[in-house]
């Protein structure tokens, strides 16, 4: 069995051009050329893998748009008409800074099916872990309004139509883009079915959510679990937070698949965080995330993709992660390595930072 890699040139043409950077165009804010959410990350991504050769050991391909009825087990059918009928009329926007062009609609339902499909490939048997280079991302996204660039909940939509497929299925998703995954803590902030794990930059985006006290309601309490991590954490405060929080939360949960919802924009040269990740840094959560899925859940493992908005960066770092996946040999040695090596807390920080961890471990 292989690494699944999902994706479609499609998705890449999904715009919100109405908007330069997060303020809406008009007056004296001169148009740009569009939303940090840019389709360059993603195919510098895919291009660095050509030109290395990582592709070569991926079974590449895409997958049909959700359905309506795919759609329909999470977001109400009110909010998927007002969305098809502004997507069908030019565009525009129906909730915060998830602005968007003609056809919205049917690039968010396709990059909806991407995520769908990978989860149906690791579950079937069909591939041994997969990632979905969904695009528009899905992890800010309520079932009845957009928000943060998220027009569709990419991996809530996967998940429910697994669950529909196989009854009783259970989950646990690894949320590590440095804002918090608000969005899938509402759908399943009730939901025992689905442990939720956030690791976040403290009062990033959203700045009224993400809190560790956080933790679920009714059946699903103490099934949310929210890491806010200090702002300059670093390489070793993010293993430190997963080796000691994320990974002892999987294996008390015992899901029967994980699925990360895997954005970049930890990394130190990301212009939407301050986290001073680098491409190791998400190499090595991938190793110990797969680690997971292999004494847990039998490998099943699911990565989807949310942020990341450096275009030199992202490249690195998903190849990083989709070279771990894979277990190739082929590598894309990281340009910023040594300056960012250099640029790590020092042992002050690092102190502060396990001090606020084991806050967090108390609070759990």
């Amino acid at each position: 069995m292989t690494t699944a890699f999902y994706h479609d040139e499609r998705t890449l043409w999904h715009g919100g051009g109405n908007y330069s950077f997060t303020l809406p165009t008009g007056g004296f804010v001169q148009p740009g050329a569009g939303l940090p959410e840019s389709p360059e990350t993603k195919r510098r991504l895919v291009n660095l893998m050509h030109v290395t050769g990582l592709m070569g050991a991926l079974a590449l391909q895409s997958a049909p748009p959700a359905t309506t009825e795919d759609l329909l087990r999470v977001h109400p059918r009110a909010y998927l008409d007002r969305f098809k009928a502004l997507s069908d009329a030019g565009g525009g926007e129906l909730g915060p800074r998830a602005p968007f062009g003609q056809g919205g609609y049917e690039i968010a339902a396709l990059s909806a099916g991407l995520a769908m499909a990978g989860l149906s490939a690791v579950l079937s048997g069909k591939a041994r872990n997969a990632y979905a280079l969904s695009r528009p991302p899905g992890h800010h996204c309520l079932p009845d309004r957009p928000n943060g660039f998220c027009l569709l909940a990419n991996i809530a939509i996967a998940i429910r139509a697994a669950q529909a497929a196989t009854p009783g299925l259970r989950f646990a998703v690894i949320d590590w883009d440095v804002h918090h995954g608000n969005g899938t803590e509402a759908i399943f902030y009730d939901d025992p079915s689905v442990l939720a794990i956030s690791l976040h930059q403290d009062r990033n985006y959203p700045m009224d959510t993400g809190d560790a006290k956080d933790r679920g309601t009714g059946a699903g309490a103490g099934y949310n679990r929210n890491i806010p991590l200090p702002p300059g954490t670093g390489h070793r405060g993010y293993l430190s937070a997963f080796d000691r929080l994320v990974v002892p939360a999987l294996h008390a949960f015992k899901p029967d698949a994980i699925i990360v919802a895997c954005g970049f924009d930890a990394a130190a040269i990301d212009p939407l965080g301050r986290m001073l990740c680098t491409a190791d840094t998400f190499r090595q959560m991938t190793r110990r995330t797969m680690q997971a899925a292999a004494d847990l859940c039998a490998d099943r493992l699911l990565l989807v993709h949310e942020g990341g908005y450096s275009e030199t960066y992202v490249p690195f770092c998903g190849h990083a992660v989709l070279g771990e996946l894979s277990g190739s040999p082929v590598a894309a040695p990281d340009p910023f390595e040594p300056t960012l090596t250099l640029r790590q807390p020092g042992p002050a920080f690092d102190r502060f930072v396990e001090t606020w961890i084991d806050d967090l471990a108390a609070s759990a």
